[in-house]
């Protein structure tokens, strides 16, 4: 695992977190099959070697959300897959088919739905009591996030931020976010992943997270507890649409379209 160094959180650009580090080492290898053993270029995709670990939280999340996915377009084969017939692109194509017909809302409620399915009963106020709004849990949490959901995200690394005024070791760098490369949408980067996640930590586990995608390389920053700004605040609402890679993009919009349903 490895340590940067990173400066003062800012909420201040729309597109870019505002940070100085110092590298110490390299970063998590995440089955990335690509010569360089580092995620792709910007405007290409990252070829991974996904394993059984990967697959099998690839099959738990897209069935739990395959129940509220929209039906396949008509003349399309369905066969229901077994727990190893889901790879990364059938996972990100059940989640555009969970976007379809809902408004933003309902989107973000589907993921909340999902993600509370997954616990026992019971377990957020566990989650509650195990890790109150402290500068361990904070820190705990950011060092699970890098192995754990290399396979959703891609590579990723602690970082040390300033919270409150102190520094801590709760922050994560994505590289290049996997899930936001996969879909290039813009709307199911905020929508079904970024909201939900904040609300999920913050609001039913009581450990407030910021997460701040940068459109400009996909790369993004979770801080482990900062407070999210308030929707009205938050600068990915007045991001536009990837226009070259996005299927539902409109290149005339100023905003994508799918943050403003």
């Amino acid at each position: 695992m490895v340590v940067l160094s990173l400066q003062v959180v800012q909420f201040s650009s729309p597109q870019r977190l505002s940070v100085k580090r110092q590298r110490t080492g390299g970063f998590i290898r995440c089955g990335i099959a690509e010569p360089s053993g580092e995620p792709a270029p910007m405007g290409q995709k990252t070829k991974y070697n996904d394993g059984f670990f990967e697959k099998a939280f690839m099959t738990l999340f897209a069935r739990k959300m395959e129940k509220f996915a929209a039906p396949l377009k008509s003349g399309t084969e369905f066969k229901k897959k077994g727990w190893f017939d889901y790879d990364y692109e059938s996972f990100v194509d059940v989640s555009k088919r969970v976007m379809q017909g809902r408004s933003r809302m309902q989107q973000q409620e589907v993921v909340r739905e999902v993600l509370l399915s997954m616990l026992p009963p019971g377990a957020p106020a566990q989650f509650r009591k195990l890790f109150p709004p402290t500068k361990w849990a904070a820190e705990f949490n950011a060092a699970l996030t890098v192995p754990f959901f290399h396979w959703l995200v891609g590579p990723s690394e602690v970082v040390e931020v300033e919270v409150n005024g102190e520094k801590q070791k709760s922050g994560v760098h994505i590289k290049k976010c996997r899930y936001l490369e996969n879909s290039g949408c813009v709307g199911m980067c905020v929508n079904m992943c970024k909201i939900p996640t904040q609300d999920f930590f913050t609001n039913e586990f009581g450990l407030p997270l910021t997460m701040i995608p940068n459109f400009e390389d996909m790369s993004c920053e979770m801080v482990y507890g900062q407070a999210p700004p308030p929707i009205e605040e938050d600068p990915v609402f007045t991001q536009p649409c990837f226009a070259e890679i996005c299927s539902v993009a409109n290149p005339s919009s100023p905003v994508c379209h799918k943050l403003q349903a």
